[in-house]
């Protein structure tokens, strides 16, 4: 057991005291600070002068030495008006406010010759962030709209270090996902409940270093979606486009030669303004999207066809169609209304849904794609925010969220539904199409419901000009439900074999619902010394599983005859103690270094704790007997990630700037498998935390602003990630096919050596604007095999993918029709058509296109999923309100 984390009973009593020792309550993660000095012509400072947020209630007096302070700023882009009597009043358009960042804004003033003048000037970004203490990327709305992504996830994976949901290596599922800072993540599978279009989101922060003590139950990385909120003036927008995949390619992609732009259809709407009551505001906003795929079946097949395989005589009934089998049908919407009535106070309530249809690919089923199960999502995040401002250096903020997700897996809803018996179960003849499902359907079922409140606080104190204290918690309690709704078994009945609906059977797992609940409290300080930056801070975290498991794991079910007894116990409550600690030291007005330490700890996703964790199945395990999988264990402790980040920030002109930065990763505790040998000598695995790894390397980034209107930016990153496994079962399928399960240690699968992105974007106002992204992967590790057979696996995850290269395009141009903005657009996605990106090769080879064995892999040889998405063109308009 790792010496920082401490496993105990103890009641929750104990730990509400912890937690208000360390709560006052904590800092938001959706609004920044502001700050800066107030000087005349001759360098001495103005005493009390005016300093405002144009749109906002906030603004500060300076003080004695012509400093000002303003906080709690939300994340977007404002004017600050400077003013002083007898001086001409200094307006900076276009000040740039980060989720938690400070910006500097130190301004000059005239003396005024004639009353009322203005000075005006438009406000430059900075190219380097000097008081950021680790890597961290903020992307606002106006860097977004250019750019050829569509969704959060796009966004997120152009980042440096990112790739395809692997923060700096680590496993997938390592990552806090935030909405205006608070979390959004399923405990269950430590996924995002929610898929945010970029049409309401004002600003993404990433950050893929380590990362404050605010943050918890994550390892590799933050996200933090700001969305949009309303404002004092009415306001609308839209977008429309439609789009298809178009490829030549018809034998890797069949069915994709015919230009259709109907098969992708998205219209989205967005209002915002004063609702008519007093200090009022509204944003609401919809989008309805559907995308055909570009994987289909033919219905040469259905269901209900009656086989003779015995004979080789099949009758195919169906209609010959082109049916869709990779589609999505989204429902998305947000809204947010915002009260500000009741002095230094404001009330917000928000809600975000989606709700999809999808289907995913199944090459078996594609004469017969009816078979296949629809997968239903719904989710929606909601509650009420209430900030009060104490004084203006401190305030409070009161989350109250409710996170609900469910997902469905069926062919038909209704397990009773006669279709079902009618269909049974798949079959197909090895010897006809290659085996593919010629009737039938599948059978499969399954439910996941996730019900989770969060309640979160929210304060921050300017102690003094140096020092800003932070102290919080938040708390979390979650009703998870898995499982089948309802299964099918066969029976013999008089000698003939029936299938049967069944919602309990003996031994066989139905749905399950277990209660978790977590806390967590931390305390920070951001001292903020001139351009020197030091963040310390220490976080607690607690979490009860509320399981059960067997108090004797050598007689798990208790039926060993002469052996102790074995009875249920609750599992241990678990806690953690991370400190966290970051700081930024100038070298030059130029330049500055900073380097980042902390420990970061997070619970696996809650199913690999309670999927399989009922140790009575085991009653009849014995030495050579049956495998009952590997045992959920629900006292598995948090996993733990060690993280070190040193790094150079350097200004080289007005219009470039580059970061380096430096990582290393010490893994422990990673989820793993154990074998528990029983008092009879029989074997069983369970999950435990045994598994280890490292990840180490470094990025370079190049930023280079707007030169005749065009905007570059360039990273690249270098890593090494391995460890003992990749996946947590990695070891017990190991040991299933008779091979060495000891430890030890090789690149992980998502081991990535060489990743470049570079996005390109020439943009002139009011006229049009033209962006492309270019990402290169080197391949990724896979396991090769000579020969066939035992024996015939090389080394695990010694040999390597082929390397890729990614490009994506996007063309706009503005109208002006005097009542409202319009603009018209055209992007590509994979404009080169690359078919392989790290996908799936044939072990043979390491290529996805052929293998030395074709005739035991003609099935796969014809499946058009091991390939990456072709090339898809898409068409369309927006407005927007002047």
């Amino acid at each position: 057991m790792n010496p920082t984390v401490k496993i105990f009973g103890t009641s929750i009593r104990h730990i509400l005291i912890l937690f208000f020792f360390f709560s006052g309550l904590i800092y938001s993660q959706v609004s920044g600070k502001l700050t800066g000095k107030v000087l005349d012509e001759t360098g001495e400072p103005l005493i009390a002068a005016n300093v405002i947020i144009d749109g906002t209630t906030l603004g500060a007096a300076t003080d004695i030495d012509g400093r000002y302070i303003i906080l709690n700023i939300r994340a977007g882009t404002y004017t600050v008006r400077f003013r002083y009597l007898g001086y001409k009043t200094h307006v900076i358009e276009n000040v740039r406010i980060s989720a938690d960042q400070t910006t500097s804004l130190d301004v000059v003033l005239q003396p005024e010759a004639i009353e009322g003048e203005e000075v005006i000037v438009v406000a430059q970004r900075p190219l380097v962030e000097f008081n950021q203490t680790s890597s961290v990327s903020s992307i606002n709305k106006d860097d977004i709209k250019n750019l050829p992504v569509q969704s959060l996830n796009e966004i997120v994976n152009l980042q440096a270090g990112v790739i395809d949901g692997h923060f700096r290596g680590g496993r997938i599922g390592e990552v806090q996902y935030q909405v205006d800072g608070v979390s959004v993540v399923n405990p269950y599978d430590n996924s995002s409940i929610l898929e945010l279009d970029r049409s309401i989101i004002e600003e993404v922060q990433v950050i893929s270093g380590t990362f404050d003590a605010k943050y918890g139950q994550a390892m590799s990385g933050v996200v933090n979606a700001v969305l949009k909120t309303g404002g004092e003036k009415f306001e609308f927008s839209g977008e429309t486009y439609i789009g298809d995949y178009f490829t030549s390619d018809n034998e890797r992609y069949p069915e994709n030669g015919n230009y259709n732009p109907i098969k992708i259809r998205n219209f989205q709407l967005a209002l915002n303004g004063p609702t008519g009551l007093p200090k009022t505001t509204f944003f609401v906003s919809g989008r309805k999207y559907y995308n055909e795929g570009w994987m289909f079946g033919r219905r040469r097949f259905t269901p209900f066809d009656e086989n003779d395989f015995e004979q080789r005589n099949f009758n195919p009934t169906g209609d010959n169609k082109l049916i869709p089998m990779n589609y999505t049908d989204e429902w998305s919407g947000q809204f947010k209304i915002t009260n500000q009535s009741l002095q230094n106070m404001q009330f917000n309530y928000q809600v975000t849904f989606n709700s999809s249809e999808r289907k995913y690919y199944n090459h078996g089923f594609r004469l017969n794609p009816d078979g296949t199960p629809k997968n239903y999502s719904t989710s929606f995040s909601h509650g009420l925010t209430f900030t009060h401002t104490l004084s203006s250096l401190m305030f409070y903020k009161l989350n109250f969220r409710q996170n609900y997700f469910l997902y469905e897996s069926y062919v038909y809803e209704d397990l009773m539904d006669p279709l079902y018996l009618d269909a049974r179960q798949p079959k197909g003849d090895p010897n006809y199409e290659d085996g593919a499902v010629i009737q039938g359907v599948d059978l499969g079922r399954f439910r996941q419901k996730t019900n989770s409140f969060v309640l979160k606080g929210d304060l921050t104190w300017q102690a003094d000009r140096v020092n800003l204290i932070e102290t919080g918690f938040d708390l979390q309690t979650s009703e998870i439900t898995f499982g089948p709704p309802g299964f099918f078994v066969t029976t013999n009945i008089d000698g003939v074999e029936v299938l049967q609906p069944r919602f309990q059977f003996p031994r066989l797992p139905g749905m399950k619902t277990y209660f978790p609940h977590q806390v967590a409290a931390y305390i920070q300080d951001r001292v903020e010394l001139g351009d020197l930056v030091v963040r310390a801070g220490v976080r607690f975290e607690y979490f009860d599983a509320a399981g059960e498991i067997p108090s004797d794991l050598q007689n798990p079910a208790n039926t060993i005859t002469g052996a102790p007894e074995s009875k249920l116990i609750k599992t241990k409550i678990k806690t953690a103690l991370a400190p966290r600690l970051g700081l930024s030291f100038p070298l030059t007005a130029s330049a500055s270094v900073y380097f980042s330490y902390g420990h970061f700890y997070q619970l696996p996703g809650l199913n690999l704790l309670y999927s399989n964790a009922d140790y009575s199945l085991l009653d009849q395990l014995q030495a050579g007997g049956i495998s009952y999988g590997v045992m959920g264990n629900p006292d598995l402790n948090p996993e733990l990630t060690v993280q070190y980040e040193f790094g150079l920030k350097q200004s080289l002109a007005d219009f470039l700037g580059v970061q380096l930065s430096f990582f290393y990763k010490d893994i422990r505790d990673l989820l793993g498998v154990e074998f528990v040998s029983t008092y009879t000598a029989a074997e069983y695995a369970r999950f435990t935390n045994v598994d280890f790894g490292s990840v180490y390397g470094f990025t370079v980034s190049l930023f280079q602003r707007n030169i005749d209107y065009i905007s570059t930016s360039l990273d690249y990153t270098s890593q090494f990630a391995q460890g003992n496994s990749s996946d947590p079962r990695e070891t017990a399928n190991r040991a299933a096919a008779g091979q060495d399960p000891r430890p030890r240690d090789i690149a992980f699968n998502w081991d990535q050596r060489h990743t470049l992105n570079l996005s390109a974007v020439y943009f002139i106002p009011d006229d049009y604007s033209i962006s492309a992204i270019f990402r290169f992967g080197s391949g990724q590790p896979y396991t090769p095999e000579i020969g066939s057979g035992f024996g015939a696996a090389q080394e695990t995850n010694s040999g390597q993918k082929e390397g890729f290269f990614l490009l994506d395009i996007r063309a706009e141009k503005y109208f002006d029709l005097g009542i409202i903005n319009l603009s018209a657009f055209a992007r590509v996605f994979n404009v080169l058509n690359t078919h392989f990106v790290n996908g799936f090769v044939f072990s043979s080879t390491g290529s996805p296109n052929y293998s030395l064995t074709p005739s035991a892999h003609r099935a796969a040889l014809y499946d058009p999923s091991r390939f990456y998405e072709p090339r898809r063109i898409e068409f369309g308009i927006s407005i927007r309100s002047k």
